[in-house]
């Protein structure tokens, strides 16, 4: 984890007077427009601790960032910019996304319970757009979907979004205007409202982590995704990045550290966290009451959802994080390619080859070769499986990171403490002694062949 510059860490300020298209809110209170503030570092940032307003602990948004506002006679404002970007999805692979101020996705947006909460939305696509903030409670004409409670935002105008925040817990906010191809672009990000005082369901945490899981289907060599994708993504990321460029989760040992995922993607995910059990704690409709958790090591995430988990971090070592739907944790995955395990290919292979000198094996063992293979790729492509650890080869991409747990981390610090130093004895290793013989069953003697019949259609139905 790198520092993020300096220009999003600063607070708003009031810019010239401006006139505003606005949603019901008094003309006398908008005395300008905030400055909007961008960022296009895809390091994760510090938590962006309050200056203004009431105090909370603040998230730390994976690869992302806190969208800083300004206090306006007592109410938070803050700026978002909906415009074309272009992400780093890994490095050497970046793709034309749609997002908000320079990002996909777009900042973290973070209150308190009971702010009144004033956003600007200024639109810079090609296209009308809105926001629906996922899960709030609010006025009716604030929700967001163009056409029913609002006339959708002009190219080139800024709309304003005012109403309080009612209720603790985390959110996401999108588009609802043309969302098929907006979310597809990259068009979403989170929102956090921190509880104004102790709640009974909420335990204070010494890591507070956020981040979404999102999807893209672009073609190697491209860089834009296919907007009429349904079902069959290649790219799997949490917050527009695929493994190994997504950053670690690094904490000290017996933190008690919280995790909010969401996912607007179009397939549910299981999240899987190894060397730890935790709790569910919250979902999109709040916390959770303690009497109906339970551990587990795999929650699912739906379309749509939001999921806070919350462990004590008490096993140190690096431990993996990720979807466990294998196919999630590969980029620039091909769905036509051929199961070729145990195809004797010997003798065929350098035929081929005379017809295609480029012609390489694949399969016939597993793809696991594929990990440490500089095979060549279209440029703009992300490798299918990546990454190494101090074993070698991880042989994963898409969902997956790394949890750090460290005896030696100080409270507050995020930096990635680089590879983890077993203790003598407590890695696996190679058995060197005799094996014992493998039993294998009897083979049958009976050499019938097996009875079958064929069912036949007839005119009138089925014949044997």
């Amino acid at each position: 984890m790198t520092n993020t510059p300096t220009n999003s860490r600063r607070q708003f300020f009031a810019g010239a007077a401006a006139s505003v298209a606005g949603l019901a809110v008094a003309r006398s209170a908008l005395a300008g427009l905030p400055e909007p503030v961008i960022q296009t570092s895809v390091d994760t940032a510090p938590p962006l601790v309050p200056q203004s307003g009431r105090p909370y602990n603040p998230v730390v948004t994976l690869n992302g960032w806190t969208l800083p506002w300004r206090m306006n006679k007592g109410v938070k404002e803050f700026h978002l910019v909906a415009e074309p970007v272009v992400r780093e999805v890994s490095p050497g692979f970046k793709v034309n996304m749609w997002g908000y101020n320079g990002q996909s996705p777009g900042p973290t947006i973070e209150v308190v319970e009971g702010d009144r909460v004033r956003i600007f939305v200024t639109n810079k696509l090609p296209e009308h757009t809105t926001i629906h903030w996922h899960g709030q409670r609010l006025p009716s004409g604030m929700d967001g979907v163009g056409g029913l409670n609002q006339r959708a935002i002009p190219v080139g105008k800024t709309y304003v979004y005012e109403f309080e925040a009612r209720r603790p817990g985390t959110f996401m906010y999108h588009p609802h205007a043309d969302e098929m191809v907006q979310m597809a672009m990259g068009m979403m990000g989170m929102w956090v409202t921190h509880p104004k005082a102790k709640h009974p369901h909420i335990s204070e945490v010494d890591r507070d982590f956020c981040f979404l899981l999102n999807a893209f289907d672009v073609e190697p060599g491209s860089k834009t995704p296919k907007v009429n994708t349904m079902t069959d993504f290649n790219i799997w990321c949490w917050n527009s990045r695929v493994f190994p460029a997504i950053d670690t989760l690094n904490v000290r040992l017996n933190d008690r550290v919280r995790i909010r995922v969401g996912n607007l993607t179009m397939t549910n995910h299981p999240i899987h966290l190894h060397g730890h059990e935790f709790l569910v704690t919250g979902t999109d409709g709040g916390p959770t009451p303690p009497s109906t958790r339970w551990y587990e090591v795999t929650t699912d995430v739906a379309v749509g959802q939001m999921r806070q988990i919350e462990l004590i971090a008490d096993e140190e070592g690096d431990w993996a994080m990720h979807c466990h739907k294998s196919h999630h944790t590969m980029n620039a995955m091909g769905h036509d390619v051929p199961t070729m395990i145990g195809v004797d290919h010997r003798g065929l292979v350098k035929k081929i080859q005379k017809v295609a000198p480029d012609y390489m094996l694949m399969g016939e063992r597993g793809m696991a070769d594929m990990g440490e293979m500089q095979m060549p790729i279209p440029d703009n492509t992300a490798p299918m499986m990546t990454g190494t650890g101090q074993f070698g080869p991880l042989e994963m991409g898409g969902m997956f990171t790394v949890f750090k747990v460290r005896k030696d981390q100080k409270p507050g610090d995020y930096e990635d403490p680089g590879p983890y130093k077993f203790p003598e004895g407590t890695v696996a290793y190679e058995w060197n002694g005799a094996l014992p013989p493998t039993p294998r069953p009897a083979a049958s003697a009976d050499t019938t062949p097996a009875a079958a019949t064929a069912i036949k259609p007839t005119a009138k139905g089925m014949s044997h």
